[in-house]
Order: structure tokens, then sequence, then C-alpha cells
């Protein structure tokens, strides 16, 4: 193969991952890619800012704790026993959500969305009392 071919190859592949990518809701990412982009974020230190990737992630972290926030006010409006009994505002910072996010079993890590990950952190740091 030419080195124009593979960049060719290259490129569609890129732009498969593009679309499928965009055709995922914001925190539909499972937490195995998350990782692996959240590594290589990690490695550039405090350039990792700049990156996009950067800007990636956060934007899935935040969309999940959007829609999280809106289950569990829908939840709770209707009178529904909610699932976590989180305050109205907190903090998570980065290590403590990639440490949530690792401690998935790596074989599962595929299966389970960013949205699901946010869902379960909190299910753990604020039980409802019984």
């Amino acid at each position: 193969m030419t080195y124009a071919g593979m960049r060719t190859g290259s490129a569609f592949a890129a732009l498969g991952a593009g679309i499928m990518l965009c055709g995922m809701a914001p925190g539909d990412m499972n937490i195995a890619v998350f990782l692996a982009r959240a590594s290589v974020l990690e490695r550039l230190g405090p350039l990792a800012i700049a990156a996009p990737d950067a800007q990636l992630l956060k934007g899935e972290v935040i969309a999940a704790g959007k829609r999280y926030k809106a289950r569990i006010d829908a939840e709770r409006k209707t009178g529904r026993r909610t699932t976590s009994c989180p305050p109205e505002t907190g903090t998570l910072t980065p290590e403590q959500w990639l440490a949530h996010l690792r401690s998935y079993p790596a074989a599962s890590r595929k299966s389970i969305s960013v949205y699901s990950a946010f869902d379960g952190l909190m299910r753990k740091r604020y039980p409802c009392p019984a």
C-alpha cells in the first residue's frame, strides 16, 4: 500500500470514528474510552488543559451530571423514590472521578457509559436514608 493509500485509509477510519462519536448523546461515551483518553491527557501534565480531548471529556462529565440531575429532579417532582439523595450542589474532583471509573473491572468498562458511572458514583456518595 502506498503512503497516499495509507493516509486515505486513516482518514476514512477517523471519519468513521467521528461519525460514531457524533451519533452518541453526551455522557454516552463508555468508560474504557474515557479512561484511555484521560490517560493520554494525564501524561501531558499542565499542557492537557489546552488539548481538545480535555474539553471533550469535561463535556461528557458535565452532560452526565446534567442528565442525572434532570432525572433526579423529575423523580422528586412525581413523588417517586430516587436512586440517590445528593445535595443541591457539590464538588467532584477529577481525581475522585477517575478513581471511581478505575474501580470498575476492566472487562466491564466497555459496556458502562459515563452517565451510568456518574449515577453509580452518586449512589455510593449519597445513598438515600432507609
